[in-house]
């Protein structure tokens, strides 16, 4: 176990693309990453109501504390289910759980996705500062992800849960289709970014059209409305239409759209471990594909950018699911041939 793990650091710290994205990071910090926020929120436009919670401090300290407490429990506990227990049953309770607290009693306000504003503009300004919660909540799911892949998403993130538990009729979704829209978080997390850090400011003629600096993620998160059973119409018509498609289609803001679940699909690439449907034997029958409805199963293994460890594969390979009608036996090297008797 020490000499994996071991190996594990020694190839993790001889990846260039990591220490890359560290002296990017790192770079323009300049120390103010640390210090507690002081500037009003930018300008989230006339359309989104301010809540108080978009304030990166928590109205206390015992409450940003039982935040960064019940991330990091619901983490190492998401990661124990997944990888070691592979319940899901386990995983889908703790998901509820999850959804509940950070969902519609925190209002959907303390979570990561948004921090990459508050921490991309407090690297690029010195005079913008976020306190150490917002960073716990940005960073704890990262370390998580190159530990055990993207545990958050499957266990711990209210949007997922929410998502997760209306899929009732899951439809597959083209190979291609999937492939091209699986891009679209990373021009979100771009344009989050920029609108963060920048604003707009373009001049057509001689009309000159400012736009400036405003939390994206913020403003167009569609399910923050139903979280608090409030907000403009437009925004809950948006959280109803992802909840409406979800229905039909596993968790497409998790796949297509959310900027942060990019972040955690590079890194999870890394991950020391990750979620192998049957880590003993690899039976190649094909029923986990069949049963994913995120098509993270690519050629009967699990991929690890774009499993979501939901643990539902578990359910459906014979050699773990404890909830089938079916007896299952094994046949050597018969593949898809299986044979199956039908328990009493």
């Amino acid at each position: 176990m020490k000499k994996r793990m071991r190996n594990y650091i020694i190839r993790l710290f001889k990846t260039p693309e990591l220490w890359l994205a560290i002296f990017i990071a790192v770079l323009p910090a300049q120390g103010s990453i640390f210090a507690q926020y002081q500037l009003p929120p930018p300008d989230f436009g006339e359309s989104y109501s301010l809540p108080t919670l978009t304030h990166p401090e928590p109205p206390s300290g015992w409450i940003n504390t039982l935040d960064i407490a019940l991330l990091a429990v619901g983490l190492g506990l998401a990661a124990w289910l997944i990888l070691k227990r592979r319940s899901r049953r386990g995983v889908l309770l703790l998901s509820i759980g999850a959804l509940a607290y950070f969902g519609f009693y925190r209002q959907g306000c303390i979570c990561p996705i948004g921090a990459i504003q508050n921490v991309a503009l407090s690297l690029a300004d010195s005079d913008y500062m976020v306190s150490l919660g917002v960073l716990a909540f940005f960073f704890l799911p990262l370390i998580a992800a190159l530990l055990f892949g993207r545990v958050f998403c499957g266990g711990v993130c209210p949007i997922g849960a929410i998502q997760d538990l209306v899929l009732l009729w899951p439809k597959k979704v083209p190979r291609k289709l999937d492939r091209i829209l699986g891009y679209l978080p990373y021009v979100y997390l771009a344009a989050a970014v920029y609108f963060a850090i920048w604003g707009l400011h373009f001049t057509v003629g001689e009309t000159e059209t400012v736009v400036g600096r405003r939390f994206l993620i913020c403003e167009w998160d569609p399910f923050v409305g139903l979280f608090r059973i409030a907000g403009s119409f437009h925004m809950l018509a948006i959280g109803a239409a992802f909840i409406l498609g979800g229905m039909f289609i596993g968790r497409p803001y998790c796949r297509w759209l959310c900027p942060y679940g990019g972040i955690l699909s590079i890194l999870s690439r890394f991950a020391w471990k990750n979620v192998r449907i049957t880590p003993d034997k690899e039976l190649d029958c094909g029923l986990c594909a069949e049963a994913c409805p995120y098509g993270a199963i690519v050629n009967n293994r699990a991929d690890r950018g774009s499993c979501l460890a939901c643990a539902r594969c578990y359910d459906s390979c014979p050699l773990h699911s404890k909830h089938g009608t079916g007896l299952v036996t094994i046949t050597e090297g018969s593949g898809r041939d299986e044979s199956m008797t039908a328990r009493g």
